[in-house]
Parts: C-alpha cells; sequence; structure tokens
C-alpha cells in the first residue's frame, strides 16, 4: 500500500499523458514495422481500370521477391489513368499485414537514342511540321487498327502485315551496320530471346518482323546473312526492306525517326506488339526493358489479345 504522499492532480495528468504518448507512440513504431514499401519497376501489361488493377513484369525486389509478372490494385483509380500496355513504369508497392496495393504510379519518359538526343528532337520537330503541313496521319496509339504495309524479306518475298491476321506480330527497327551493342544488337537479341521462348508458335502464333530503315545498303542477300546470324526461323522471323519511301510510311506509323549520320544512321528506338486483329497493342519506346518483359507483353497478348 502506498504511504506516501499523494501526487498532485497535475503530476496525474502528468503521468497519464506520459504513459499515453508512450503507448501512442509504440502503436505508431509497431504499426510502421507491419508497413513495408518497396520502389519498383516494370513494364506494364495490361490496365483493368474498372476494377483498378495493373499487371506489371517488373524487376525484381531486392529481399523480397524475384522478378516477375504481378497483377496490383489501386485505392486511387486515377493512378490507371493514360496508363497502356508497354509502359515502363516506377510504382511504389505497399504491403500489409491484411492487403497490398500500389500508392504511386510514374511513367518513365524514353531517352534512349543512338546519337545525339538534341539531333533526333530536331528531327522529330522537323517530322511534325512535314506531317502538319502534309496533313499527314499522326503516330498509331493503342487500340488502333495497323493499315497494311508490303516489303521485302531476307528470302527475296513480298510480305504484307495483313497475311499475319490471326496471329501476334512483334515489330522492330533495326540496321546491319549498327555498331552499338545497346542498340539495334539489343532489340534483335530481344528478338532472338522471344524465338527461343516461343519456339514451338514461331510462324503459327507468332511473327517477328525486323524492318531496316538502311533499305540501300540493307538489301535481302545483306538481311540473310544477318538473319543467319541470328539463327532466325524462316517461317517466323522475316527482316524487311523495301523502297526507302515505302520505310518511312512504315516507320511514320510508329513514331520511329532515322537519318544519316557520317556513314552511320541516328535512330529512335520503338518494339511494336500487333494482336491477332491487327490492332496496335503496344509501341514500347526505348530500350529500358528486358528480353524477358517483352516476352511477357507477347505471351499476355497470344492469351488474352489487346485489354
Amino acid at each position: 500500500m502506498w504511504t506516501g504522499p499523494l501526487p498532485a492532480v497535475d503530476q496525474i495528468g502528468h503521468m497519464n499523458y506520459r504513459a499515453l504518448s508512450l503507448s501512442l507512440l509504440f502503436a505508431l513504431a509497431l504499426h510502421a514495422q507491419s508497413v513495408q514499401r518497396y520502389e519498383v519497376t516494370g513494364l506494364v501489361l495490361t490496365v483493368d481500370a474498372p476494377n483498378r488493377v495493373v499487371t506489371v513484369s517488373h524487376d525484381a525486389i531486392p529481399g523480397y521477391m524475384d522478378a516477375m509478372t504481378m497483377s496490383y490494385r489501386v485505392r486511387d483509380q486515377s493512378l490507371l489513368h493514360g496508363l497502356k500496355p508497354g509502359d515502363k513504369i516506377e510504382f511504389t508497392l505497399v504491403i500489409n499485414k491484411a492487403s497490398s496495393y500500389i500508392s504511386r504510379v510514374h511513367v518513365r519518359p524514353y531517352d534512349s537514342v543512338e546519337r545525339d538526343p538534341a539531333q533526333v528532337r530536331r528531327l522529330e520537330l522537323l517530322d511534325e511540321a512535314m506531317q502538319s503541313k502534309a496533313d499527314s496521319h499522326s503516330t498509331l496509339k493503342s487500340g488502333q487498327t495497323v493499315p497494311d504495309f508490303s516489303l521485302i524479306d531476307q528470302n527475296n518475298h513480298h510480305v504484307t502485315l495483313s497475311e499475319f491476321r490471326g496471329k501476334v506480330v512483334a515489330i522492330t527497327f533495326i540496321y546491319t551496320r549498327c555498331p552499338l551493342p545497346d542498340y539495334c544488337l539489343r532489340l534483335s537479341n530481344n528478338f532472338a530471346r522471344l524465338q527461343k521462348r516461343f519456339n514451338d508458335r514461331m510462324g503459327r502464333d507468332l511473327v517477328l518482323l525486323s524492318i531496316t530503315f538502311d533499305p540501300d545498303h540493307d538489301q535481302p542477300g545483306v538481311l540473310a546473312k544477318y538473319a543467319e546470324a541470328w539463327n532466325a526461323k524462316v517461317e517466323g522471323w522475316h527482316f524487311l526492306t523495301g523502297e526507302l519511301s515505302k520505310v518511312k510510311q512504315v516507320c511514320g506509323m510508329f513514331g520511329v525517326n532515322f537519318w544519316p549520320d557520317e556513314g552511320l544512321v541516328t535512330h529512335s528506338l520503338h518494339t511494336v506488339i500487333v494482336d491477332r486483329e491487327q490492332k496496335l497493342v503496344a509501341n514500347i519506346e526505348g530500350n529500358q526493358f528486358t528480353a524477358a518483359q517483352l516476352g511477357d507483353l507477347v505471351q499476355t497478348t497470344l492469351t488474352h489479345g489487346s485489354r
């Protein structure tokens, strides 16, 4: 039993307030420990805005998760506004004891070009001015039908996009003399990885088109040697060339810019996915994605089509 003097009322209040504060701080500390936040980067595969879900093929999360494909919910539907397949994003993954969700989404801009970004930007402005003057069509957007085109492959055969209707088509743009490993070679390596991953579906369900923007040099014989170097399957991977005007027309559909520069070609980087109905699923700029992520996007399109 307490036999000493009773504490004053203000002392009791102070003691209770202090105890309450310590309890609150302890509770907040436990809550902070139970909520984990991770900064993640990945490639968007599908967007389901009504259900507030985005599916992403993302990089590894050190100490928590390997690189994989996952569907994540967002609490704020506006985070998905304007998001589309093929976007490279950075996001915050929030995980607590009961649930997980994304609290932030940022689309990473692409600035990857072969030579001087300022030169390519000037080229884009010139193209925009010329397009406006000629009243030509703008770059295709996701969901739009890709117009038919006809070029010549490495075997000197005419190839049209429409002949692959009912199949998924992946398109990229290269030139065989490109000396830089992070550009045309990386894009071709991505396609080689696709060919390996979807080996039993090549030509039957999936077709790869590598279009040169150096047609004066990259004639069918040159492309045939290049295709051989990549062990390209004739039935599923076509390397295309043609008249410069036709090549420019196809490049223009997808916003691909290029120009000759001191024996090389300055160009932007694009990888395109077209679904079985010949609609544009994704137009991925740059080289800031992995071959595995590209394969996941192709797999999603093969399985579900454009969404």
